[in-house]
């Protein structure tokens, strides 16, 4: 097969000018070859001249004949190879292994062992996503907050409710993060996805592809129940011998994969007291920050809106003098800030897109770090009140409604008491108040700093009427469930995988995490 690297063409393009182009790099006729894009990436760097930037996989018997013939550096022989499930193992399965959580590694974790015939059963403490969709638009509208299905919890996970992007940073030779982009695509993702550079699903589309994911996963054998919560689990003798479920039923099981997501605070409270290792570890808090897309849009493409390329979306990051790294964190273009919480009296925030990216406005986490130096409390569970001292001053900033505030007032140090140009594109009641002051002082300071720094990057990006909102304090698991290299825990039996777990962080770096627990199962047990 050959692979070519750095196929320009104009972004208006039609999709036969690129068969031409290969056609013409190869110097060969377009009827003697078929191709494959393996990416497309956008070179915006002349705005006058923005170009999509192709890599091809071509098929043709004339293969070495070409390669004789041409001779250019972004013109290789490659030989690629499938992803491969491993073969099932020796040991003997009493139960079918249960998987608690629904979200990415949960979902895949399932998808892959039903289709290996361990006939998996996922348990889920939250809605269908149908159900949870309507019990979260009825929280945005009312406030009323179900604690077991929310925004964090319910089929599919924390992801269905956000920009729902599809980029990792995870580098997989064994072909992982293709295969699920392939599941995404199988079960009604648009096929452009696999080779985008960032590629998204939104919330729209992502509660019927979980919904088709689950009814695969049902064909092969596996099975689901939901507003079913993990409450206890069964050891003896150092191995797993039943889960607890609802407070009363047992379910006997040799094999529970935790896929339990990073709002699992409950969960991860009673795993501790069970002895089950766990460690704190860094993530990072925060503000959602709101500026209109056109405005990113101009600075980013040259202009305010463009057909081809959509919602314009941004990265960005800096070392404050405080020693701090402050970053922008999934950036959702064209999106909405979201009131994401799941405990009572505690309020979080996150951002959401629908899959048209077509809200006024750009949001984005401005995040700094934390260690487990910074938090009140020592143990492993420290991280987790960390958080919920941020979500309380939260919602009582605001009375339950997102508190917002002007990033010149956030400078000042004083309530905000009227919008600029900006109006919120919030889900969710929202009210005007000193969001600055539910801060650490030295997480308030680097957010300053690096907005401003950021304004030089972006021009506008610290216009005195950009919304701050917050508190942004799910970014990633508090703990991390120590497992082997076996992927299982100091309990045999239990396999941590997934966000929550501590092993991921986004829906395909947890996808990946969820297929490879599922391979960690297989490569051990038979199969039923």
């Amino acid at each position: 097969m050959i692979r070519i690297t750095q196929l320009k063409l104009p972004v208006g393009h039609k999709s036969e000018q690129l068969g031409k182009k290969i056609a013409k790099t190869l110097k060969c006729g377009e009827d003697t070859f078929t191709y494959e894009i393996i990416r497309q990436s956008l070179d915006a760097r002349h705005k006058e001249d923005k170009k999509f930037v192709y890599t091809v996989d071509v098929k043709t018997a004339a293969e070495q004949k070409i390669l004789r013939k041409v001779h250019d550096n972004n013109i290789m022989s490659i030989n690629k190879r499938p992803y491969q499930f491993p073969q099932p193992g020796n040991e003997k399965l009493q139960h079918p292994p249960v998987i608690v959580g629904s979200g990415p590694a949960g979902l895949f974790c399932a998808w892959y062992l039903a289709r290996a015939g361990y006939r998996p059963l996922v348990l889920e403490r939250g809605q269908e996503a149908q159900k949870r969709k309507e019990t979260v638009d009825r929280f945005w509208k009312d406030g009323v907050l179900d604690p077991d299905s929310n925004v964090q919890f319910g089929e599919g996970g924390a992801g269905t409710f956000s920009d729902g992007k599809l980029n990792t940073l995870v580098k997989d030779p064994n072909g992982r993060n293709h295969e699920v982009l392939k599941r995404f695509v199988d079960a009604g993702a648009p096929k452009e996805i696999v080779y985008q550079q960032k590629p998204h699903l939104g919330t729209d589309v992502l509660i019927g592809i979980v919904e088709t994911m689950r009814h695969q996963i049902e064909e092969m054998g596996g099975s689901f129940r939901f507003e079913t919560k993990l409450t206890d689990i069964c050891i003896e003798n150092g191995h797993l011998t039943a889960v607890e479920v609802n407070g009363k039923e047992k379910i006997p099981a040799d094999i529970c994969v935790l896929a339990l997501g990073h709002s699992a605070r409950d969960t991860f409270a009673m795993l501790h007291e069970r002895g089950i290792y766990m460690e704190p570890k860094s993530f990072a808090v925060g503000l959602r920050m709101e500026h209109p897309q056109s405005m990113i849009n101009y600075d980013l493409y040259g202009e305010e809106e463009n057909e081809f390329l959509g919602a314009a979306s941004y990265k960005v990051t800096h070392t404050c003098e405080n020693g701090r790294g402050v970053y922008s964190f999934c950036m959702c273009p064209g999106g909405y800030v979201v009131n994401a919480s799941s405990e009572p009296g505690m309020l979080a925030v996150n951002g959401m897109s629908y899959q048209a990216r077509d809200s006024k406005n750009a949001n984005s986490a401005l995040i700094v770090t934390v260690t487990p130096d910074d938090f009140p409390e020592e143990g492993a569970l420290g991280g987790i009140a960390f958080q919920r001292n941020l979500e309380k001053a939260a919602w009582e900033l605001g009375k339950g409604k997102i508190p917002v505030q002007l990033f010149g007032d956030f400078k000042a140090h004083r309530p905000s008491t009227a919008f600029g140009e900006i109006e919120p594109q919030m889900k969710g009641a929202y009210v005007l108040a000193d969001v600055r002051s539910i801060l650490p002082e030295a997480i308030g300071d680097s957010i300053e700093e690096g907005v401003l720094a950021f304004g030089k990057k972006i021009r506008g990006f610290d216009r005195e009427d950009a919304l701050l909102s917050g508190i942004e304090s799910r970014t990633s698991s508090p703990v991390r469930i120590v497992r082997s290299r076996e992927g299982y825990s100091n309990v045999a039996g239990i396999y941590p995988s997934g966000e929550g777990a501590g092993y991921a962080g986004g829906i395909t770096s947890a996808a990946m995490d969820g297929i490879k627990t599922a391979e960690f199962i297989c490569e051990k047990y038979r199969n039923f």
